[in-house]
């Protein structure tokens, strides 16, 4: 039976609190595991047939390692991911395009999107460069001071909801109620 795996990168925690919240609604349909990303599997085991990977939004995109280090210049607490961000390990995981699904998300300042960016989207399309089909790629909201703000009322379980939809897509698409390449964002309203 596959499996899910979602993989996070965060600052200050917020990211990491939405990666639990989305591994939560998707393990109503699959056996599903959270993983930070200094820590995530180089080779994707073969029982991962959805990924989900996401991380902050800096600088209008994903970190990069100067970016995190001014993030934590400005904050005194312990960054929760000290090491490698998603950008490095999409860019070096061992993925089988034609056996592996992935879904993106990220946590970003509560302003427009051409305002803040988006790493979710960014993310998105290096996998799909990679030759990986990207479900959906989906924004979460903090405050401008995180991790005073921390997130916005409701995005955890926005997050929770979000999980639990791309788990019945995923399992209706390998049932045989859905078509892999019927997969779109109409799919995963919400």
């Amino acid at each position: 039976m596959m499996r899910a795996l979602v993989v996070y990168e965060s600052m200050y925690g917020n990211t990491q609190r939405i990666a639990q919240a989305i591994a939560d609604g998707l393990s109503t349909h699959l056996k599903t595991g959270v993983v930070e990303v200094g820590t995530a599997p180089r080779v994707l085991p073969p029982d991962v047939g959805l990924v989900v990977v996401g991380g902050p939004t800096h600088a209008f995109g994903m970190s990069r390692p100067a970016s995190r280090q001014d993030a934590q210049r400005r904050v005194k607490v312990p960054q929760v991911s000290q090491g490698i961000g998603q950008r490095e390990w999409i860019a070096d995981v061992v993925v089988e395009p034609a056996r592996v699904v992935a879904a993106t998300f990220c946590t970003k300042i509560g302003a427009p999107r051409f305002f803040w960016g988006s790493a979710a989207r960014r993310a998105r399309r290096l996998l799909e460069a990679r030759g990986v089909t990207v479900l959906d790629a989906k924004s979460f909201f903090v405050g401008f001071k995180p991790p005073e703000d921390a997130l916005y009322a409701g995005e955890e379980a926005r997050a929770q909801l979000w999980g639990d939809q791309l788990g019945e897509q995923y399992v209706a698409a390998h049932t045989g109620h859905l078509h892999a390449g019927d997969w779109s964002e109409a799919h995963l309203a919400g």
